[in-house]
């Protein structure tokens, strides 16, 4: 595919939304996609727990973005992981593994999913700040780890997410996907997803499968 000013080619950590900014991206040998609310959070506390999670109907149910991004990424040939506010720091240093493995440079698009309203051709992808924050966060511990060359996508969301990183649970609670929840009796839902670093694990697909890192 020939290069654009778009696809980020440059850099090593690149960043857009959804799976037109997966499509849009040069390609990455890891894909880490983010859907705070509650797609990547779920899955990652469902694989803490030693459950292995189905990239089925029944996920395509329960995040109509996310899991369809992830489904999308594995078609690419990447390693498709899945990050949220919990595992930031995990999802890092599983990155750092993977280059460890190949042995070289590991480009890693970094997708935040955003919200889609409305499904199939008319559906619409709505910017939602959780998935702003919790790309922030992997953008940050990848940083951290020395995995800094980053696209301006990339370093604004990382920005965003340090300056506002004493905030999150309040955010996250005020924000349209937060009230949603809230709204379903959901708030301890919300306030979990925005406790940054307390999951150690990282899912990872593998045969149509999130499992363990």
């Amino acid at each position: 595919m020939p290069e654009t000013p778009f696809d980020q080619h440059r850099y090593q950590v690149r960043l857009d939304w959804g799976a037109a900014g997966l499509a849009r991206l040069a390609p990455a040998e890891v894909v880490v996609v983010v859907d705070v609310l509650r797609f990547s959070t779920t899955v990652t506390d469902a694989v803490a727990r030693g459950a292995s999670v189905p990239l089925d109907a029944a996920a395509h149910a329960v995040s109509i973005n996310g899991a369809a991004i992830a489904e999308a990424a594995a078609a690419t040939g990447a390693t498709v992981m899945l990050g949220c506010l919990r595992n930031a720091r995990a999802v890092a240093e599983a990155v750092l593994d993977v280059q460890r493995g190949r042995g070289e440079r590991t480009a890693v698009a970094v997708i935040a999913a955003g919200e889609l309203t409305g499904r199939g051709p008319d559906a619409v992808l709505r910017f939602a700040v959780e998935d702003q924050f919790g790309a922030g966060a992997v953008v940050d511990a990848l940083g951290a780890l020395g995995v800094d060359h980053t696209s301006p996508d990339a370093a604004a969301a990382a920005e965003a997410f340090r300056g506002l990183r004493g905030a999150l649970k309040h955010l996250l609670t005020a924000s349209g996907s937060g009230q949603e929840l809230l709204a379903r009796d959901a708030r301890d839902e919300v306030l979990g997803a925005a406790a940054v670093d307390a999951a150690s694990v990282v899912p990872v697909l593998r045969d149509g499968v999130f499992v363990a890192h």
